[in-house]
């Protein structure tokens, strides 16, 4: 994270989750983060040093707004904000959608929630709290399904829409962002497929080398994030870079 101040603090949400749990560990390994803050919506019990946790549901403004005026309290080095959350199904029956025929309002509703919706609020707290000069960024885990152009497959109507919506989200808060702060990006992180819960139901016949462990996606994203500048703002990149298609 060479790219960053030192002391830099950061965020991540979804502390619990395999990839937000990698990520808080690999930035308590970079000389230059200085504090990092765990959210979920349950407690981060990792050993990572200088790491402090905090209590945040991703589908819950006020527990969001809650979490920022605490976290704003605490530091005013922040200067990296991850929202590492997302919804693909669960175990209260959601399930990517094979056609239009298995569409559920009550499914679209959740997954919009988690997938959009609430990134969309921890930017509204979160945002306002980067520094106007220098570079800092907000990142949120989007999935190149999300690409309205690359969509050859369809199907997993509510994952791919919530995805679509979250980059469009991206965009305009990259635009307003660089009113405030024009060192700053806002960005969408396209993971690839990692070794996680959300995962799971879907790897079988994957090509040997796809699948990836939450800690080495959590490096290959930090790398992309220590990449990016202010005119990468409103992107979507994979964990090797490139850009993804709108």
């Amino acid at each position: 994270m060479r790219s960053f101040e030192s002391g830099t603090d950061a965020v991540v949400i979804g502390a619990t989750g395999g990839i937000g749990g990698a990520m808080v560990e690999a930035l308590a390994k970079a000389p230059q983060v200085g504090r990092i803050i765990a959210c979920g919506r349950t407690a981060y019990c990792g050993s990572a040093p200088r790491t402090a946790a905090i209590g945040l549901d991703i589908g819950n403004e006020e527990s969001i707004s809650a979490a920022a005026r605490r976290i704003g309290e605490e530091t005013d080095k922040l200067r990296l904000v991850i929202v590492a959350t997302g919804m693909l199904h669960s175990q209260e029956g959601v399930f990517p959608e094979k056609s239009w025929r298995d569409l559920d309002p009550g499914t679209l509703e959740t997954v919009f929630r988690i997938n959009a919706v609430g990134p969309a609020l921890v930017a509204k707290h979160f945002l306002p709290m980067l520094p106007r000069t220098g570079k800092s960024v907000f990142a949120a885990l989007s999935a190149r399904v999300g690409s309205i152009s690359d969509n050859r497959l369809g199907g997993w109507h509510a994952y791919r829409a919530s995805k679509a919506a979250l980059n469009m989200l991206i965009r305009n808060f990259a635009i307003e962002l660089a009113r405030k702060a024009p060192e700053a990006a806002c960005v969408g992180l396209h993971p690839g497929t990692v070794e996680t819960e959300l995962s799971e139901p879907f790897r079988s016949g994957l090509p040997a080398g796809q699948l990836v462990s939450p800690e080495h996606a959590a490096g290959r994203l930090l790398e992309v994030i220590d990449k990016i500048g202010a005119e990468d703002s409103g992107g979507v990149f994979a964990w090797d870079g490139a850009r993804i298609p709108e």
